[in-house]
């Protein structure tokens, strides 16, 4: 189970971390993700999982595994990191193993955007 402390809750911080965030997108998963350093908090993510995934049931179970996932890494997240992780509809027909591969990868991919993103705005790189 995650952590309380690690639960993004408020409707404000899941906007701004899907409108101010970048992207990182897979097969059954897409990850918004927005690092605020100077927020000394832990990271907190958030989980969207809308009725096009399907019935209750299929969707209970896909937040469960994906906060299952998260749970194990969120200590690998840098402190003020927001992130919402946003299933799509494949996700409910996608076993464990392939969710934590995709959820992985999103993370990653989302934090290297992040990364550039700051490059590219501090003036060190290109436009």
């Amino acid at each position: 189970m995650l952590p309380a402390a690690h639960r993004l809750r408020r409707s404000v911080d899941f906007e701004r971390a899907v409108r101010r965030g970048v992207r990182g997108s897979r097969q059954t998963v897409v990850v918004h993700l927005i690092v605020e350093p100077t927020v000394p908090a832990p990271a907190v993510v958030g989980f969207v999982v809308s009725k096009a995934v399907g019935n209750s049931v299929t969707r209970n179970r896909v937040k469960r595994r994906l906060r299952a996932i998260v749970a194990t890494r969120v200590g690998d997240l840098a402190p003020g990191t927001m992130a919402v992780l946003r299933a799509l509809p494949a996700a409910a027909g996608s076993d464990f193993a392939g969710l934590t591969a995709d959820v992985e990868a999103g993370l990653s991919a989302a934090a290297k955007r992040w990364a550039q993103r700051q490059v590219d705005t501090s003036g060190g790189g290109r436009r």
